[in-house]
């Protein structure tokens, strides 16, 4: 059964599934949609053109789908779409899409959320992130799937980060972040391989061997980037966690990628 908590305010044309739990002071716009078994604790504020994933959870204080923070923005309908499994904690923030990107921000499946995050517009998050208390994420920003943030990290807008990187706490993170790869800093520079995130996401000893041997290949101080990265292309072409990297690094963007500091290790 459908529970509202009789102070909630509900918007007359919301879509509410079955099993929805509305819970004391919530506000939910017209145009939001809740699938089955959405969660809302208490004192949640929904707007927008914005639909929730079955099962999400949403904490007391979350403030999801309202006008995103960007002097351009006039009112377009833009959409914000959040799936599946999530859990958003107090004080988050969340802004829907603008006609200056995809109209559209998206976030993925089982992701965790915590206090104050901050999600800016036109993002793109994948699955099975966890995002610290009061990461920040700016707009135009793509996270791919199983990125771990420290607390209080930041993402500058247009900023890419690939699947299963580190971002450490206190970091500011102004380049693109290589599939893998573990980065800190006030300005992030990139520190080695999230070997521990590997090794708890099951890669094998060999599989985290072969990235190790590709990544000190791929910034060795010998020749240049593009010439190391046909180098490893050429040597581990076969290998799809190796080749990630490599396209990732080779692929168009606003932002240049994150490089070793000096010392650093895999």
């Amino acid at each position: 059964m459908t529970e509202v908590h009789p102070t909630a305010i509900v918007g007359a044309n919301a879509s509410i599934a079955e099993g929805v739990e509305i819970g004391p002071y919530c506000v939910l716009g017209s145009d939001v949609v809740l699938e089955d078994g959405v969660v809302l604790r208490s004192h949640v504020v929904i707007e927008g053109r914005t639909k929730i994933g079955a099962g999400t959870e949403i904490f007391p204080f979350a403030s999801i789908g309202m006008p995103p923070q960007d002097i351009k923005y006039a009112g377009e309908p833009s959409e914000l779409i959040i799936g599946k499994n999530n859990i958003i904690r107090e004080h988050v923030t969340i802004s829907p899409g603008t006609a200056g990107g995809s109209m559209v921000t998206r976030v993925g499946d089982n992701n965790l959320i915590m206090i104050g995050v901050h999600i800016g517009h036109d993002s793109r998050i994948g699955d099975h992130t966890v995002l610290s208390n009061n990461a920040a994420i700016g707009g135009h920003v793509t996270i791919e799937d199983y990125v771990i943030f420290g607390a209080q990290s930041g993402v500058h807008q247009f900023v890419r980060i690939g699947r299963h990187a580190m971002i450490g706490g206190l970091s500011a993170v102004v380049r693109d972040v290589i599939p893998y790869g573990s980065v800190t800093g006030e300005r992030a520079g990139l520190t080695g391989l999230n070997l521990i995130g590997l090794k708890r996401r099951g890669f094998s000893r060999g599989e985290i061997r072969t990235l190790r041997t590709a990544y000190r290949l791929l910034f060795a101080e010998e020749g240049t980037l593009s010439e190391r990265l046909s180098d490893v292309a050429d040597m581990y072409g076969d290998n799809q966690a190796v080749m990630e990297i490599v396209d990732f690094i080779s692929s168009d963007s606003s932002r240049s990628v994150c490089l070793p500091r000096s010392g650093s290790a895999a």
